[in-house]
């Protein structure tokens, strides 16, 4: 649960950064998201979150 928490709080802290440092290319690309069809994004989504698992499966086995 601890690790849980800490890949969160990265999370936060790497998402956060980029809106302190480049706060116009996040407006810009928030503005491109909204154009993007549903599917795309589910797609892009399960795309991450597959990556993602298999990351930390990787690193956790």
């Amino acid at each position: 649960m601890k690790e849980l928490i800490i890949a969160f709080g990265l999370l936060l802290f790497i998402e956060g950064i980029l809106y302190a440092l480049f706060p116009s290319k996040m407006k810009n690309m928030l503005k491109t998201i909204e154009k993007m069809e549903i599917n795309q994004l589910r797609t892009g989504g399960l795309i991450f979150a597959l990556m993602g698992f298999v990351i930390v499966w990787y690193f956790k086995s």
